[in-house]
């Protein structure tokens, strides 16, 4: 059932904010009783950090992805409708791409289906980036240094965020194309591209595809599914769960989560305007939003990730219940880090870390913390990046024990400054990733770096 530019209305389903997390089977039924035009889910987050880019591992398991997809796919033959998934895999690489293909066939094979399926890939290149970088059409994102050459080959391997152009595309070269995986794609892209493809308004269809992207988080209390309802001069957004509710305030606030400006959203091929945005609850559960604009860029940029291994780490976890202990934590572990380091003197200090964080002290905010009192009781986590994993666990170990049998003035015990809750003392966490490109780079077309393939699925 392909929307017509003609139409009054598009109506988006997204069962859930990322593919894997699992949702309500139930809901998602309710979701297909109203006919939908699309079902939209992003898989992709920088959130849970830079190893997935950099050692090529999925935010969550095969088997919760199989679980997802197995529903959806089903959905997508009941309603006839395509299915757009984004950001494969997490980090949207072309392996993770080729995985989820693989994953859908593996479904197909089972339950006897056919799909006519179009993969778009995001890998960049890594020549292509240098001869960019030397044109002077690659800049920092935020408070990053500037790209550096070294750091391109570093990189495991890079990623653009693909806007809403990609997906157009997609479903105009090949006729009745029932599923898209995409790579690497900005979070709202699918559903802005189902609505725009249509010929709604770019800055409805983005700021809807802002919202929806997440699911039901827009809802009180937050869900899984949302189903979004696009018209000519406003949308409306009402979560599937009879139990949840879209409130102005609910709507109006997850319009500035994840932001930078509380008005503004920049993203591929321009910047969201929410300046002039109205709220009105429709219904006991639903919101409609008017007046948000689009401001066309003078070019097109797509943000670059890459990330690249960094040694490996070594993790110790215990807790302190001593208040003489945690009245002296800071001054202790400066000295139970500069014994470390000093037994360790034949390794240069340059080539590893020692990373402390002591939850209920200022484990969260750092420095920034404004509570200044500790709490009653310590989760001490002592993190250690070195260049082997021998030697992150072995300066790992060193602290640990230092840390459990330091004097420190008014020691009643004789030792035994912390508990253990788990064995091995010290964990070993394998390679340690971190994100050195997180880049803009200027396109002469929002489509010519994401390749599309298309095929039948039986």
């Amino acid at each position: 059932m392909m929307v017509a530019a003609g139409n009054d209305e598009i109506r988006i389903l997204t069962p859930s904010g990322m593919l894997g997390y699992g949702f309500p089977v139930e809901h998602l039924r309710l979701g297909l009783a109203q006919k939908p035009h699309a079902i939209t889910i992003d898989s992709g987050s920088t959130d849970s950090g830079p190893q997935k880019l950099g050692l090529g591992e999925m935010t969550c398991s095969r088997e919760a992805y199989l679980k997802d997809l197995e529903v959806l796919l089903e959905a997508q033959k009941e309603g006839r409708v395509p299915l757009l998934i984004s950001s494969a895999g997490g980090d949207g690489s072309n392996l993770h791409v080729d995985v989820f293909r693989d994953m859908i066939a593996d479904i197909a094979h089972k339950r006897g289906w056919r799909f006519k399926l179009a993969r778009i890939y995001a890998d960049i290149d890594k020549d292509h980036i240098r001869r960019e970088l030397k044109a002077g059409r690659i800049e920092p994102l935020g408070p990053v240094p500037l790209l550096d050459p070294r750091e391109i080959e570093a990189a495991t391997v890079v990623v653009a965020q693909m806007g809403a152009e990609p997906f157009q595309k997609a479903l105009d070269e090949s006729e009745g194309v029932d599923v898209i995986v995409s790579g690497r794609a900005y979070d709202p892209s699918p559903t802005a591209a189902m609505a725009i493809r249509a010929g709604f308004d770019p800055a409805l269809a983005w700021h809807m595809g802002k919202i929806m992207e997440c699911g039901a988080l827009c809802a009180e209390p937050v869900g899984r599914c949302v189903i979004g309802y696009l018209r000519h001069d406003h949308f409306e957004i009402e979560p599937l769960n009879p139990a949840e509710r879209c409130t102005t305030a609910s709507v109006a606030a997850h319009t500035l989560y994840e932001k930078s400006h509380p008005f503004l959203l920049a993203g591929p091929g321009g910047t969201l305007d929410l300046s002039n945005c109205k709220y009105e609850q429709m219904t006991d559960r639903r919101v409609r939003v008017s007046g948000s604009r689009f401001n066309s860029g003078a070019r097109y940029t797509v943000k670059l990730e890459g990330a690249k291994t960094a040694g490996w780490r070594s993790i110790f976890i215990a807790g302190a219940r001593d208040p003489i202990f945690i009245g002296q934590i800071d001054s202790i572990l400066e000295r139970v880090i500069a014994q470390a380091r000093a037994y360790f003197r034949d390794v240069p200090e340059e080539t590893y870390r020692i990373v402390p964080h002591i939850y209920g002290k200022n484990g969260v905010m750092g420095d920034l913390e404004p509570v200044k009192v500790p709490a009653h009781e310590l989760c001490i986590i002592v993190e250690v990046a070195a260049a082997t994993q021998a030697l992150a666990t072995a300066i790992c170990g060193k602290l640990r024990t230092g840390l459990m049998h330091a004097p420190y003035p008014g020691r009643i015990a004789t030792a035994g400054n912390l508990a253990s809750p788990f064995t091995p003392l010290e964990i070993p966490l394998g390679q340690a990733c971190e994100f050195n490109v997180y880049h803009l780079m200027t396109v002469d077309s929002p489509t010519a770096l994401f390749p599309i393939r298309y095929e039948e699925i039986a």
